[in-house]
């Protein structure tokens, strides 16, 4: 290596001994002051604002435990109630607090009305009720009415709608959708179109597009398109055109009901309209359309037609695509659509890991299925019921027992909520796999979990007991079924003679 011909420089001894500069000494520091110096404006401001921030930072604080304080006296109010029920097997005594901060008791009304539990949503509001501080507000009550429409209960929604009225509270014409939608969710058309009649003759309370739209859609869900062509009929009588909601409800109803000629035409009918123009909506409930009856050549043409129409897919489209290329065994182009997913920084969300789960799980390749599993966890992706039951079906039919004992373990572990589909799932699996033990067992997991056997709980366990040859046991499931078929038959008609007798009368009153 090479150094500069400087580092090799001696330097001479003399050198080290030449006089130093002459030094003077340096002066002494000023006194310090006897007084603080004045602070200048910075200063001062400075001052002022750290005590502001001392002092909102207290508040702050004081402020979380009021809120942590009141959301603990909710909750030991609701387990106290919940106690009384249970040891005096009557109503629970109301002890409340009439002094809980509002924010917090809105704040609980508004998760649980979030979380669809109505019964506890129901609890926190007679809370709100019970305050010093409460005054009606019709927006909590129409809140609480879609919530009870959702969860399937359509009379309580209309108690609610009552007590609004009682309370004096302004009804609306989003008042009336709202009832209207917790009917029609239920099939309970002849109350929703008496309701909607009712809003024709109220001032200020006229059915509108919205109102259409719902009812719309309920009725497209149980496949009563006699009752839409009705109500599309109606809202060109009112002079109610349809907007981009609107088409796309009848677009994917359509589609979901294999009438592909009706939805072209609907399709077509708003492509005319110039306010009505297609959205990612229309291209998700198009593309699902073809891609779930397996004509993927169409769908592949849908979505490039959609595409040069300048409409931009979304994680909800990629999905589809993912669960029609898997559904129809396209596996290279599914892969191509998680390439592209990941090449354009697509996240993915539970709904597309359980399709791809699922998919390689019906395909049998339990090695891809379980590293995707392993990968949603990794991502902090919180597996749901459809993971579990895409992977208990796909070891039931490879045949790995002690594979679904493991999911078992994990669902232990795990704060998963199971649902009927899942159990059903697994007494198939037991079933392909002759553990006939284990699949009478699932019954008792279903009790301990709250969940009710349905008719595919039974009709898989007979063919199960009929596969493995215990044809007895199957008679006896048979026999059970019809027996319990029959009851709910004289309930059912029970409840048609009440409903009939008492439906003139409600159709006098007015909600």
């Amino acid at each position: 290596m090479a150094f500069s011909a400087q580092l090799w420089t001696v330097t001479p001894v003399s050198s080290a001994y030449r006089p130093r500069p002459e030094t003077h000494p340096k002066p002494l520091p000023p006194p310090k002051p006897l007084h603080p110096p004045l602070l200048s404006s910075k200063d001062k401001n400075r001052g002022e604002r750290e005590k502001d921030r001392k002092r909102e930072e207290v508040e702050r604080r004081e402020e979380e435990n009021r809120k942590i304080a009141s959301r603990k006296a909710i909750s030991v109010i609701l387990r106290r109630e919940a106690t009384m029920a249970v040891l005096e097997n009557t109503k629970s005594k109301k002890i409340s607090s009439k002094r809980l901060l509002p924010r917090t008791v809105l704040e609980a009304l508004h998760d649980r009305i979030a979380a669809l539990r109505w019964e506890s949503a129901l609890k926190v509001f007679e809370l709100l009720r019970e305050q010093l501080w409460y005054r009606p507000n019709p927006g909590i009550y129409v809140k609480l009415i879609v919530m009870l429409g959702k969860c399937k209960q359509p009379e309580k929604a209309y108690i609610l709608f009552q007590a609004m009225v009682d309370e004096g509270c302004i009804v609306n014409h989003e008042s009336y959708t709202a009832l209207v939608s917790a009917y029609g969710r239920s099939g309970l058309f002849d109350k929703a179109f008496a309701i909607l009649d009712l809003m024709k003759k109220t001032p200020g309370c006229k059915p509108d597009v919205h109102t259409y739209s719902i009812l719309i859609k309920s009725c497209s869900h149980f496949y009563d398109f006699e009752r839409v062509r009705t109500l599309l009929s109606d809202m060109a009588t009112q002079g109610i055109k349809p907007n981009t909601v609107t088409y796309n409800t009848l677009i994917d109803a359509y589609g979901k009901a294999g009438r592909y000629a009706e939805m072209e035409s609907t399709l077509m009918e708003m492509l005319r309209e110039k306010e009505c123009q297609p959205d990612v909506w229309t291209m998700n409930s198009t593309v699902r359309a073809f891609g779930s009856s397996r004509q993927i050549e169409v769908m592949e043409q849908c979505y490039e037609k959609f595409q040069s129409a300048g409409i931009q897919p979304s994680i909800k489209t990629f999905n589809i695509l993912l669960d029609s290329y898997g559904k129809a065994e396209e596996y290279k182009k599914m892969s191509a659509v998680m390439e592209y997913m990941q090449k354009y920084y697509f996240s993915w969300t539970v709904v597309t890991y359980n399709v791809v789960i699922d998919a390689f799980g019906r395909a049998g390749d339990l090695k891809q299925m379980e590293y995707l599993f392993r990968l949603m966890r990794s991502e902090r992706i919180k597996p749901n019921c459809i993971t579990m039951s895409s992977l208990v079906s796909a070891y039931g039919k490879t045949g790995t027992k002690d594979k679904i004992a493991g999911v078992l373990r994990f669902i232990d572990n795990s704060d998963v909520t199971l649902d009927t589909t899942f159990f059903n799932c697994l007494v198939d699996a037991y079933g392909r796999l002759g553990c006939l033990a284990e699949m009478k067992g699932v019954l008792e997991l279903m009790e301990k979990r709250g969940c009710k056997p349905d008719k595919v709980t039974y009709s898989t366990m007979i063919k199960a007991y009929a596969r493995n040859g215990v044809r007895s046991r199957a008679k006896e499931l048979s026999d059970l079924i019809g027996r319990r078929e029959e009851s709910r038959f004289k309930k059912d008609e029970q409840k048609k003679l009440l409903e009939s007798t008492t439906d003139s009368q409600w159709r006098m009153k007015r909600p």
